[in-house]
């Protein structure tokens, strides 16, 4: 695992890199987990995670990413863009890429909607299964992002469970919707 050793005084969090910990969420923040089946086999695990560490599933989801760099490292900088109008800059703090587990974790940088961090890792199990995984936790931090309480939230989830559906599709389907 590369581990990044950010100032945590760029961060809008204190707990920089604690999604590493899936089990771990700080007080007074929303916890998210959703795994997701992506199929079975080491060329899935290959497709998907390269499709994660290099942008392509982001950008299969229809949001806009500005990266400093082609594939995600510690202290990489991403932009997201949602809708053409939301922009939510964030920091790559952490990245796995092991034989059988790979992706990152971004926390968010001031001016980001949100405050927090996420990460989305591929594994692949013993018995060959492939999986994504976004775990999270966050809290608002525009006044937009904490009047939508529980709908915010809701939308954090449903934006998982889409980059599931899409990394499946990248990785049995080279991108094609199944």
């Amino acid at each position: 695992m590369t581990v990044s050793h950010p100032d945590p005084k760029d961060f809008t969090y204190a707990d920089v890199g604690a999604t590493r910990d899936q089990g771990f969420c700080p007080p007074g923040f929303h916890p998210m987990n959703v795994r997701t089946r992506l199929g079975e086999g080491e060329e899935v695990f290959r497709r998907a995670s390269e499709a994660v560490l290099t942008w392509e599933m982001h950008r299969s989801l229809g949001v806009g990413i500005d990266a400093g760099a082609d594939r995600a490292a510690p202290g990489v900088d991403v932009t997201v863009t949602l809708a053409g109008m939301i922009k939510a800059p964030c920091r790559v703090v952490w990245t796995v890429e092991e034989p059988r587990r790979a992706g990152w974790a971004y926390g968010t940088l001031p001016g980001h909607p949100e405050c927090g961090e996420e990460s989305f890792v591929v594994d692949r199990t013993g018995d060959g299964t492939v999986w994504l995984t976004v775990n999270a936790f966050s809290r608002g931090a525009k006044w937009y992002a904490k009047a939508g309480g529980p709908a915010t939230r809701g939308f954090q989830h449903a934006y998982a469970r889409r980059c599931g559906h899409v990394l499946r599709n990248l990785a049995t389907h080279g991108g094609a919707e199944a």
